[in-house]
């Protein structure tokens, strides 16, 4: 056995040492060298519009992110307004940030729930005791009698990550003051329940429900679906009638004694106000007069 002692073990190592250091250095320049030429500049037009985002990264915009945003619409102006979250203010600060004029920043897109029916306004078939779900309720047929109204097991309140959705006594209720527009509950709904639609006042009148059933089948389903009467449609030409449903163009919709009028029409109070300053939905016609005659 051949023993080494101290001064030989350094005198084999030292050389190896050094070599591994010189490398380290030789890769450490390179490193350095390459990441300056090869470094892309960050636009300063791009950082101002990220740090003028609210940074939810809700995907609303149609992007995974601010961060991805920020550059296309610096690429595309045409994306400017996408930010729901953000809103008008958010449009013209970036708008300015490029140095460009806007007209119309449009409305905010908002989510309305296109059922306006409690558990009390319903008739079921069976009292479903299944996966607490509505995309796993959706898949039965007899969960309730409408297949067209909100199944109330929170799918949508539970894809909000701002806390905007409850669901009280089996309605998916929109919390207006807490909602961004992400976007999020409209498209966690199964039923496609849960509408985007551009909120250009508030309160804003909407169609709670999204029945096509013809209005005696509707009656024996729901005490506030609509019927498709076509009274709205004699009071404003907002509304028609299609498919055996009200529809109201939101676009376009004014606020207006003929609207309010329409509303004072429906029979079974379809029609509702969803909004921050929304009132309290008005009863269909038959509990209004059940009222009446309870002493």
């Amino acid at each position: 056995m051949i023993l080494l002692t101290i001064g030989q073990l350094w005198n084999s190592a030292w050389p190896a040492g050094l070599i591994m250091l010189g490398l380290g250095l030789g890769f450490a320049i390179v490193l350095l060298i390459a990441s300056e030429r090869l470094k892309v500049p960050l636009d300063p037009q791009v950082e101002q519009i990220y740090q003028a985002l609210p940074h939810v990264e809700c995907g609303a915009c149609g992007f995974a992110g601010c961060g991805q945003y920020a550059p296309a619409v610096k690429s595309d102006p045409q994306l400017l307004g996408k930010c729901a979250p953000g809103g008008p203010d958010v449009a013209a600060k970036i708008a300015a940030i490029l140095n460009i004029q806007i007209s119309d920043q449009g409305a905010p897109q908002r989510p309305i729930v296109r059922c306006r029916a409690h558990r009390g306004d319903r008739t079921y078939y069976a009292d479903y005791q299944g996966i607490p779900s509505c995309t796993a309720a959706n898949v039965l047929t007899n969960a309730q009698a409408c297949k067209f109204g909100c199944l109330g097991f929170g799918d949508c309140m539970r894809a909000c990550k701002f806390g905007a959705l409850r669901v009280i006594d089996g309605l998916a209720t929109v919390n207006y003051k807490k909602c961004t527009g992400c976007a999020a509950c409209s498209k966690a709904c199964p039923r496609g329940l849960i509408a985007m639609v551009p909120f250009r006042h508030d309160p804003m009148m909407t169609v709670g429900c999204s029945s096509r059933e013809n209005g005696k089948t509707t009656r024996t389903m729901c005490q506030v679906g609509c019927i498709a009467c076509g009274l709205c449609t004699k009071q404003s030409d907002t509304f028609v009638v299609e498919d055996n449903l009200a529809r109201l163009d939101y676009a376009k919709y004014e606020p207006s004694a003929q609207t309010e009028a329409a509303l004072t029409k429906c029979p079974t109070g379809a029609l509702v106000y969803r909004g921050r300053t929304a009132p309290a939905p008005r009863p269909p016609k038959s509990k209004q007069a059940a009222a009446r005659v309870t002493p």
